[in-house]
């Protein structure tokens, strides 16, 4: 299961505790994730990407 988590709050700066907060709040929603959905969840990501939808959403 994936766990429906808030985004963390990123400073301005995008200091190295951020990178921390990123990497933590990535774990928690997918610590009880199947092999199944943890791949189907970065698939979906890749291909959101790859379709320049997430590039668009950052602009």
């Amino acid at each position: 299961m994936i766990h429906d988590i808030p985004l963390p709050n990123i400073s301005p700066a995008f200091t190295i505790d951020d990178i921390h907060r990123i990497r933590e709040w990535n774990y928690e929603r997918l610590k009880d994730a199947t092999i199944e959905e943890q791949t189907a969840y970065y698939h979906e990501g890749a291909m959101r990407f790859l379709r320049g939808e997430d590039r668009e959403e950052a602009a």
